[in-house]
C-alpha cells in the first residue's frame, strides 16, 4: 500500500520576554508578570483556523534557552493537497502577541497587541516530507523599547515532522456496503482494497460474535430489554469488513442496543448502546465464528446547550483468561455539522476528542462523520505505523463505520431510520 504524504507542523517552547517596568514609563509599579499573556497563530497562505497559545514569561537571563517556556504546543496538520498548493514557495506563520485575558468584555477586546513576527517555512525547499526539520529556534524581537531600551521578546522554536498516513475512502454510506478505495499516493488515484457488508438482524445476535465473548465474558449486555416496545430499540446491526480474496478480515458489531431512556425520545450517556470491533483470531483473515474483540466503541446522544453525539472508545486486550479495557479516546462532536473521530496522543492534535491515559503513542487515525441526515462516505486516515498489513487498515475501517453508524443509532426516536438502516415497516419514512 502507498501512503500519502502529511506534515506536521509544530510551534512549541513559547515564552515571552518584557522589558522592565521603569517610572519613566509610567508604570504603576505593577510588575508585567501579574498580566496574562497568550499567543495567537496564523497561517496566512493557507486557510487554518487561528489557534490561541498561552504564553509564560520569560525570567532567565540565559538567551538561548528559556527556563520559562510552555510546556504544550500548537501545530497545524498539512494535507497532499495543501502541500502541494505550497510546492515552490513558503507557508507564512504569523504569531501575534497579546497582554491581558481573551475573549471580549462588553463587545470590546480585553486584551492589548504587544506585537508581531512571522516565520518562513519553506516545506517544500527543506525536504519536510522526508524528514524533520527545524525552521526557527530562538528569539524575536515584537517592537523597539522606550528610549533605546529593550523591547519586548518571544522566544519559539518552529519545526515540522513527517507523518505519512495511509489513507481511505468509503465508496457510499456505511449501511449500503460500499466498496472502500484506497487513495495511492500524490497521484490521488482510488485503488478498491475493501468490501463491506452491512446488515440489521433484529432476531438474532450479530453472527461474527463469539459465542464465549457475548455470555461468559461479559462484554455485552442482554440484548432483549424489559419493558422496550418493538420499534424502540435499535439492535443487530453489523458491517463486516472484507479483502478482495472474499476473507472477512475486520468488523464492527452493535452489542449493546441503543434504546431511549426512560421518560425520554434519547440514548443518555447513562445508558450508551456499544460496538465491538472485531479482528482475526488465527491470522490475517478468518470466518466470522473466528473473530475476537480488539476495541469497544461507546456512543450516546449528550444533552445540553449543544447537540452532541458523545463518544468513547476502548482498546480489548487479553489478560489470561479474561479480557481488559484500555481507555483510549472520547469526546463529543455535533450532531448539525458532524466532525471528526480521531486517535492522535500529540500535543498539538487538533482532534474533538481527548485522548486518555494510555500506551498509543503520535497520530493513529482520523475519520471524517457528516451530522444528521447528510450524505456520509467517511473518509479515513491511518498513521503507517500502526499498520503492518491490509488486516491493521480493516479494524480501523470497521472502526470509521461504527461510528458513523452511531450518529443514525442515536438519533431521537420519534425519527424514522432510512430503509437500509430498519428491520420491518414501522421503522421507515412515513
Amino acid at each position: 500500500m502507498d501512503p500519502c504524504p502529511f506534515v506536521r507542523l509544530i510551534v512549541e517552547s513559547l515564552s515571552l520576554k518584557l522589558p522592565q517596568p521603569t517610572k519613566a514609563s509610567g508604570a504603576s509599579g505593577v510588575h508585567p508578570s501579574a498580566t496574562p499573556c497568550f499567543c495567537k497563530l496564523h497561517i496566512k497562505n493557507l486557510n487554518f483556523p487561528t489557534q490561541t497559545a498561552l504564553l509564560p514569561l520569560s525570567t532567565s537571563s540565559d538567551d538561548h534557552s528559556p527556563r520559562d517556556s510552555s510546556s504544550s504546543a500548537a501545530g497545524f496538520h498539512l494535507d497532499p493537497a495543501e502541500l502541494r498548493r505550497l510546492a515552490g514557495r513558503p507557508l507564512v506563520l504569523r504569531l501575534s502577541v497579546y497582554t491581558g485575558r481573551t475573549g471580549r468584555t462588553c463587545g470590546v477586546a480585553a486584551a492589548k497587541l504587544i506585537g508581531r513576527v512571522q516565520v518562513s517555512v519553506g516545506l517544500d525547499r527543506d525536504g519536510a516530507n522526508s524528514r524533520p526539520v527545524v525552521f526557527h529556534r530562538g528569539w524575536m524581537k515584537l517592537g523597539a523599547g522606550c528610549r533605546g531600551e529593550p523591547g519586548a521578546r518571544i522566544h519559539v522554536v518552529v519545526r515540522s515532522e513527517p507523518e505519512p498516513r495511509f489513507v481511505f475512502q468509503f465508496g457510499g454510506e456505511p449501511e449500503c456496503s460500499p466498496v472502500v478505495f484506497q487513495i495511492q499516493g500524490n497521484n490521488n488515484v482510488q485503488q478498491p482494497v475493501f468490501s463491506c457488508k452491512f446488515s440489521a438482524d433484529r432476531n438474532s445476535r450479530s453472527r461474527s460474535i463469539p459465542s464465549d465473548i457475548s455470555h461468559s465474558r461479559g462484554w455485552a449486555r442482554t440484548l432483549s430489554r424489559n419493558g422496550q416496545r418493538r420499534g424502540r430499540e435499535r439492535k443487530g446491526w453489523t458491517v463486516t469488513i472484507y479483502d478482495l480474496s472474499g476473507s472477512a478480515v475486520a468488523a464492527a458489531s452493535m452489542i449493546t442496543p441503543f434504546v431511549p431512556s426512560p421518560g425520554t425520545d434519547r440514548v443518555l450517556r447513562s445508558n450508551p448502546g456499544a460496538w465491538l470491533i472485531l479482528r482475526p483470531s488465527g491470522g490475517h483473515s478468518a470466518s466470522n465464528c473466528n473473530l475476537k474483540p480488539w476495541g469497544r466503541l461507546e456512543a450516546w446522544r449528550e444533552r445540553g446547550p449543544i447537540d452532541g453525539l458523545g463518544y468513547k472508545f476502548e482498546l480489548v486486550t487479553e489478560n489470561g483468561p479474561t479480557n481488559s479495557r484500555i481507555p483510549i479516546t472520547k469526546g463529543t462532536m455535533s450532531v448539525k455539522k458532524g466532525g471528526r473521530f480521531c486517535i492522535d496522543n500529540q500535543p498539538t492534535s487538533e482532534c474533538g476528542g481527548s485522548i486518555l491515559r494510555s500506551p498509543i503513542k503520535g497520530f493513529v487515525m482520523a475519520s471524517t462523520v457528516e451530522g444528521e441526515g447528510k450524505d456520509s462516505r467517511p473518509l479515513v486516515q491511518i498513521g503507517v505505523q500502526h499498520v503492518t498489513c491490509p488486516a491493521d487498515a480493516a479494524l480501523f475501517i470497521a472502526l470509521s463505520a461504527a461510528i458513523d453508524l452511531s450518529m443514525d443509532a442515536c438519533r431521537v426516536f420519534s425519527y424514522k431510520l432510512r430503509k437500509e438502516l430498519c428491520h420491518d415497516d414501522q421503522d421507515l419514512f412515513p
